[in-house]
Formats: structure tokens, C-alpha cells, sequence
């Protein structure tokens, strides 16, 4: 495991002007400093861990963070690239998720990272769900490969393909997979590919897909967004979640 240090930021200056809800949490990871949003709940509330998509930890992350707040669940939202890394233009995202797709060494560290830094700040990880959006699904996917100790790992349009020469065999946990039948990004070869290899490993998992919605269907006020299969989804994840945290 690579050294993580945990400090906490007394200031969201990294992210104006969008809540200040939760508290913004400055961990290292391998000497590498990143910043992610915990929001607090309950006293010993179920925690939910989550990832971004390619572009970054957004409004949208934290809007998510709120409604899941609402529902009774602490959450950590990760931070993957990097404390003052918002990346805006495309090939800037391209670059930092290419990266990582490269290392999937540090994408586990990362993850792993993130929930020390959640546990500094008093969640409760050993109640946890990791669940992610886009590429944030790929890495949750990932990160349940390394053996993660999670109840649940979920994904919403995220990356469902196995890179060659890993399996499910250290995986724990159960699974729930929310994708768009009309994902051209992901096709459904993969969703398909996916559901063999959690039944070959016997875990436990749940795999929806939803007509005519694309890749990227839950993101609010994009060309992609279908609010039909975005509230079927949030409606699903909300029972997966009652049904797997305690």
C-alpha cells in the first residue's frame, strides 16, 4: 500500500460556488495530494464512496452527495486527479483517465486512499458501498477486482470490461449494474461479457438495462439525459442499498 496522509481543508475555495454542505478533505496518496468531499449523516451511517466521472469531482458528484445525504447515507466523494485538478476540456480529461486506465495499480491506491481519508474523518467503512458513474464505474469495477472489503459496488453508464488478465476471483461483495441499452460507448457485448464473469465467480449481482437510453443518461441537463431511466435507476440503487447496508 502506498503512504496516504489525511489533513483536513477548512476552506471549499477548490469548489466554488457549489455547496458547502459537506467538508472538503485534503489526503495524500504516494506524495501526490488530492481532495475529496465527505459529507457526514447520521451517527454511524452507512457510507457510500463516490467516483466520478472522466471529468472530474463536479456539481454533479455533489448533487448526487446531497440526495444520497437526504436518504439517510454519509458519502465520500473521491477525488481521482488530483487536489486543484478540474479539468475542463476534453483532452485534458482524455489524458488524466488514460493515465490511470494505464496504472491500475494507482487506481486502486486511489481508492483505497479514499476511504482512509473517509474513515479520518469518522465514516463508517466498514458499512460501505462504492458506486460510480462513466469512467468512475470502471474504477469501482476495479477496485472490487483488488479484493476491496465493500458490501456492494455499483455502476451507473460506467466501463464494464475486464482488462486482459484480471478476473473476479478476489472480488467480494454484491453487484448492481445500471446501463443504457443505446450506449454506443459500451455496448452491450460487455454488459453481457460482465454478467459471465460474476456468475462464474458466484457474486451475487443485479444487471438492468434501460431502452433507447445512451451513454451518460443520468447526467442532468445533457442531450444524453433520459429522465425515465435516470429515476428507474436512482429508484434501483436506492433498494440495492437498503437491502445491502445494515
Amino acid at each position: 500500500m502506498k503512504k496516504i496522509i489525511v489533513g483536513l481543508a477548512l476552506s471549499l475555495a477548490l469548489l466554488p460556488a457549489i455547496t458547502l454542505a459537506g467538508t472538503a478533505v485534503r489526503y495524500s496518496v504516494d506524495g501526490s495530494d488530492y481532495e475529496g468531499l465527505y459529507y457526514p449523516s447520521t451517527p454511524n451511517a452507512p457510507l457510500i464512496l463516490l467516483v466520478h466521472d472522466w471529468d472530474g469531482l463536479t456539481d454533479y458528484e455533489l448533487k448526487r452527495s446531497e440526495m444520497l445525504v437526504n436518504m439517510g447515507y454519509a458519502v465520500f466523494a473521491v477525488d481521482l486527479f488530483g487536489a486543484d485538478v478540474r479539468p475542463t476540456e476534453m483532452d485534458h480529461m482524455k489524458a488524466l483517465t488514460g493515465a490511470l486506465y494505464k496504472d491500475r495499480s494507482k487506481m486502486r491506491d486511489l481508492m483505497q486512499g479514499a476511504v482512509i481519508a473517509a474513515k479520518s474523518q469518522g465514516a463508517n467503512t466498514a458499512n460501505a458501498v462504492a458506486a460510480g458513474y462513466c469512467f468512475g464505474g470502471a474504477v469501482v469495477l476495479e477496485f472490487a477486482r483488488s479484493g476491496a472489503d465493500m458490501k456492494g459496488f455499483v455502476t451507473f453508464h460506467g466501463g464494464l470490461k475486464t482488462p486482459d488478465g484480471q478476473d473476479y476471483s478476489a472480488a467480494k461483495g454484491s453487484y448492481l449494474i445500471l446501463h443504457g441499452s443505446a450506449d454506443k460507448a459500451i455496448p452491450m457485448e460487455q454488459f453481457a461479457g460482465l454478467a459471465t464473469e460474476l456468475e462464474a465467480a458466484g457474486l451475487p449481482h443485479e444487471m438492468v438495462t434501460y431502452s433507447g437510453a445512451p451513454h451518460a443518461f443520468t447526467v442532468f441537463g445533457s442531450k444524453r439525459y433520459r429522465e425515465d431511466a435516470d429515476k428507474k435507476s436512482w429508484k434501483q440503487f436506492g433498494e440495492f442499498l437498503s437491502s445491502t447496508l445494515d
